[in-house]
């Protein structure tokens, strides 16, 4: 089981400290939503608790250690990445792109084991792409490109998925679809932690919402606590009413909080 903590984080944009004292904590079994304006250091955030990048100051455990001291297909065991820039270059099989979720585990896209071969199968079953999968996946939409990588994540096996605004640019049915995705992983004893934008979109399908701005945390918990017109004030700078739904808060934005 692997959990990711982060305790005291300063983190950098080239020369520039962005957030400090930036602690968080994903356990199995959550989906938490990392909200926060544009520049706040969500992304940054991300790929330093992978270990692309180092903290300037803080730690990061991934499972227990250190994720820059691990090995790529060890730190890839335990936790599949989804990068913002995921659009395909050259006609690849949507199946080849999935099973290179297979990597960490010794696997190439046309030597799988029988091991191998069921992952992707299960990956490409649970995400709809069965009728897809010898598509080419240049060719496909957006929303079926987002599913894609998503399954190569799911076929990864890995116990968490760090995923950087993996619905942007869709439309609002397969926004949905992908949160749902996420959510069934996490309910199914996976930790994800998801960068966004659609606060709604996030109270709807996360356990917690951890807010990110002016360099810190500004809040950290279940939906209904923090998804509020004070917190959307001082992340965003916005006007906003939120109404309390059975399926979770909704943020109608009213305007420039100024």
């Amino acid at each position: 089981m692997t959990d990711l903590i982060c305790t005291d984080l300063t983190l950098c944009a080239g020369a520039h400290v962005i957030a400090e004292n930036i602690s968080l904590t994903v356990r199995a079994g959550e989906l938490v939503a990392l909200l926060g304006p544009n520049g706040a250091g969500k992304t940054t955030l991300l790929r330093t608790a992978i270990g692309l990048i180092a903290p300037i100051a803080g730690t990061v455990r991934l499972g227990g250690d250190d994720p820059r001291a691990l090995a790529p297909a060890e730190r890839a065991r335990r936790c599949a990445y989804l990068p913002q820039a995921r659009e395909a270059a050259w006609p690849v099989r949507a199946r080849d792109v999935v099973a290179l979720g297979r990597f960490a585990h010794g696997a190439a896209p046309h030597r799988l084991s029988e091991a191998d071969r069921h992952a992707v199968d299960a990956a490409i079953e649970a995400c709809g792409l069965t009728a897809l999968q010898h598509r080419a996946v240049d060719a496909l939409s957006g929303g079926e490109q987002a599913r894609v990588h998503i399954a190569r994540a799911l076929a990864a096996h890995a116990p968490m998925v760090l995923a950087d605004e993996p619905a942007a640019a869709l439309d609002p049915l397969h926004q949905d679809r992908i949160m749902r995705l996420l959510r069934r992983f996490a309910d199914d004893g996976g930790a994800a932690l998801v960068v966004m934008h659609d606060p709604t979109l996030a109270a709807r399908h996360a356990d917690r919402l951890v807010w990110l701005a002016h360099g810190a945390i500004i809040a950290d918990g279940p939906p209904r606590d923090t998804l509020t017109p004070q917190t959307l004030a001082r992340a965003y700078g916005v006007r906003a009413d939120v109404i309390d739904r059975p399926d979770g808060p909704v943020a109608v934005i009213l305007g420039d909080a100024s």
